[in-house]
């Protein structure tokens, strides 16, 4: 029995460090140059018309469409700027802040999401350069975080949102 019981020490204490160590063990991000990163952020669109109206009318649709408030437009420039809230409370890491903190406790309430984009005239093309950005804001009003959005697929995404908004555009639905 003894032989067991010191058996199953081990091996109980060899799986907690296997555990703790896969648990340690993080992947790293993938890091991108500035360069590769400005290239799923920007998209080329043709551009029949003689301004860049239309692409500017469906940037705003897609924004608004996906829940962004567009807080400034302008068309010279081919600028647009949007930013969406979304609440981010959890209230497990709530309770442990007030726990911890008391009446001081800082802890997430939502996310803002900011949309910058930037059209540029290309004779018979427009470039769309995007950039999205989360930052964390907390129960005081204060910003926890920032981080500029770098996954191609939600690039991506807008991207073929806005191909079909142009598309909705030109046959003015």
């Amino acid at each position: 029995m003894h032989m067991f019981s010191r058996t199953l020490l081990l091996g109980s204490l060899a799986s907690v460090l296997l555990l703790v160590q896969g648990c340690s063990m993080q992947q790293r991000p993938q890091v991108r140059t500035q360069l590769q990163i400005r290239e799923f952020q920007t998209r080329n669109f043709d551009r029949p018309e003689k301004n860049n109206l239309v692409i500017i009318k469906a940037i705003l649709n897609v924004l608004q469409d996906d829940g962004f408030i567009v807080r400034n437009a302008d068309k010279d420039l081919g600028y647009v700027f949007g930013s969406k809230e979304t609440p981010a409370q959890n209230g497990w890491d709530t309770w442990l802040g007030v726990f911890a903190q008391g009446g001081d406790a800082r802890y997430a309430v939502s996310n803002l999401v900011e949309a910058s984009v930037n059209i540029s005239d290309l004779g018979t093309e427009a470039k769309v350069r995007v950039i999205f950005q989360e930052k964390s804001l907390d129960n005081l009003g204060g910003t926890i975080g920032v981080r500029q959005i770098e996954d191609p697929v939600y690039y991506r995404d807008f991207f073929i949102k806005v191909d079909k908004g142009l598309y909705l555009e030109r046959q003015k639905f």
